[in-house]
């Protein structure tokens, strides 16, 4: 896994709480934490990060890499604001991961391993994908999509569904929730 997904949820967990949680997620997963945005790292280090901070958020592994992959998505948008910067919303941005924004990556990053979105079915705000990865890590695909959909002020449910040919991710977008307060008239 290359170094740009540590540094993003280095700067997660920095914001969620401070460079101290940090240290004790490293400590917790027994990883020294240097990461550069270019190299190359085990994939088992993300996962010991993962089981570590579910350890200390009392959430499961699965809910956790969500919550991660949320949370790294922000991080990950900035870092290549250009490749983000022209969709309107989340389904145009995911009907474009495997055209446009991994051959991007791979010129940034030309081994790195990304997963393949295969889009199976796409009805206005209803987008169904296929998910292959040699990693097979739905659930941070699943918290990734959760942080793009926050990038569009979207609210997102997902279905996750298991097969033969790879994990089917069923996506519904809808407007996101005011957060502040509303005006009545």
């Amino acid at each position: 896994m290359k170094g740009v997904i540590f540094n993003a949820a280095a700067e997660a967990v920095i914001a969620l709480g401070g460079e101290d949680l940090w240290d004790e997620l490293l400590d917790a997963a027994g990883l020294d934490g240097a990461y550069t945005s270019l190299g190359s790292y085990d994939d088992g280090e993300l996962i010991a990060l993962v089981v570590a901070a579910a350890d200390k958020l009392g959430m499961s592994v699965e809910e956790t890499t969500k919550f991660i992959g949320e949370r790294v998505f922000p991080g990950l948008a900035g870092r290549h604001e250009n490749l983000v910067a022209s969709h309107d919303d989340t389904v145009s941005l995911l009907c474009a991961l495997n055209d446009v924004i991994h051959p991007e990556v791979l010129k940034l990053y030309p081994d790195a391993s990304v997963p393949d979105f295969t889009t199976l079915a796409r009805d206005g705000k209803r987008l169904k994908l296929l998910y292959r990865s040699q990693r097979n890590m739905p659930a941070l695909a699943a918290g990734l999509i959760r942080g793009a959909a926050n990038l569009f002020a979207e609210d997102v449910a997902i279905e996750i569904t298991t097969t033969d040919d790879g994990v089917i991710l069923d996506l519904l977008f809808t407007a996101a929730a005011p957060t502040g307060p509303v005006a009545v008239s």
